[in-house]
Order: C-alpha cells, then structure tokens, then sequence
C-alpha cells in the first residue's frame, strides 16, 4: 500500500502546498532515499507528504473530502460553495478525484482544487 506521495506528485505538490506542510523529503544524493522533513536540504531535496500530512493540510484549509474505496480504487469528493454564483439556484459545486490509492486521490485532489483556485 503506498504511504506516501511519489517523486513526480511531490514535485507537483511543491509548487501547489507549503513546504511546510510535508511531513518527509526524497533525499536527492547519489542514491534517492525517504526521510524525514526535519533533516530536508531545501536547495537538493524533495519535499514529499503521507497521506496524513494530506489530509491534515485539506482540514487546516477546511476541506472535508467524502471517501468511497472499493477493490477497484478510492474515490473523494469535495462540495464547495462558489461565493461568486451566490444568486444562482444552486451554487455548490462537486469535485470528484479518483484514482488507485488513497494517496493518489488525495493528490488529484489538491491539483483539482488549485485549478479552480480554491487553494
């Protein structure tokens, strides 16, 4: 089961989420090896997140995905209100991210938020 996000989302992350909010890193030396934050050489390394540090940042910014998971893969959705379509019948809006892993879809799901900019 994977833990943690891989070396390409880490890099997608990192240009979407605080560094501060990754709990790890991908020490880039002569060989690639996972650590912990703390130890992070910002100018070499990758920052990358669990999937703990993933959903702690989508509480902090309050978002509460719905999670479905079957043997086929996970499924989150997240409904958000649009302040900018207030007089409309209906204002809330739906995201869905499906993907294989909890991780994976809890990835989708920050890039689709910073899509629509609400992140």
């Amino acid at each position: 089961m994977k833990s943690y996000t891989d070396i390409e989302q880490s890099k997608k992350l990192a240009e979407i989420l605080p560094i501060e909010s990754a709990d790890m890193f991908y020490w880039c030396g002569d060989q690639i090896r996972l650590g912990f934050y703390r130890a992070m050489d910002k100018d070499l390394d990758i920052p990358a997140w669990s999937l703990a540090a993933l959903l702690n940042y989508l509480h902090e910014i309050d978002f509460f995905p719905g999670i479905d998971a079957d043997e086929h893969g996970v499924t989150m959705s997240i409904d958000y209100y649009n302040e900018d379509e207030g007089k409309l019948l209906h204002p809330v809006h739906n995201i869905k991210a499906e993907a294989e892993t909890f991780v994976d879809a809890c990835c989708e799901m920050i890039i689709l938020l910073h899509k629509e900019n609400l992140i």
